[in-house]
């Protein structure tokens, strides 16, 4: 069976539960009760976004999320956000490290959180448009949307590890 891609506005998206979702093609055909994951979930953004129905399987690529209709975009976008959740760090409050584990007490938009981090090199990552994204040792991740807009103390604190 050949991939089918979705590129813009030959179909219409509604919730069933979020996250999961029906499709409704404008040459009549439909896929139903698929849930969206991205292709590339660290770097990939809303670009390439699969859709994949109760037992895994692909039913349907979405290429660009921001060229579906607006009411479909929103859609997609709420499911992906509740999937993909994952908390902002606002600020850096401590940072110690003992025997090489890292702990971070942080703020985020859900309160002051405190983990430890085992690996900097690879439970780190830096991209280039300085959003950062920091696993702990429990595999919760967090997201620092850009390091470089952080208050002076927090990028000092952050500033060791990076």
């Amino acid at each position: 069976m050949d991939r089918i891609y979705i590129d813009g506005d030959e179909a219409r998206f509604e919730i069933r539960e979020i996250p999961r979702l029906d499709v409704y093609f404008y040459n009549g055909n439909v896929i139903e009760d698929v849930e969206p994951r991205r292709l590339f979930p660290v770097s990939g953004g809303n670009k390439y976004v699969t859709l994949l129905d109760k037992d895994n399987k692909e039913r349907a690529v979405i290429r660009d999320v921001s060229r579906l209709i607006p009411e479909s975009r929103k859609i997609v976008e709420k499911c992906l956000e509740e999937y993909y959740m994952i908390p902002r760090i606002l600020r850096m409050v401590d940072r110690t490290e003992k025997f090489g584990i890292l702990k971070w007490t942080v703020e985020t938009e859900r309160g002051i959180v405190t983990f430890t981090i085992q690996n900097r090199h690879s439970d780190i990552k830096i991209f280039y448009d300085g959003r950062v994204l920091v696993r702990d040792s429990n595999d919760n991740r967090y997201e620092i949307p850009d390091y470089r807009k952080l208050d002076r103390t927090s990028q000092n604190l952050l500033g060791y590890d990076l």
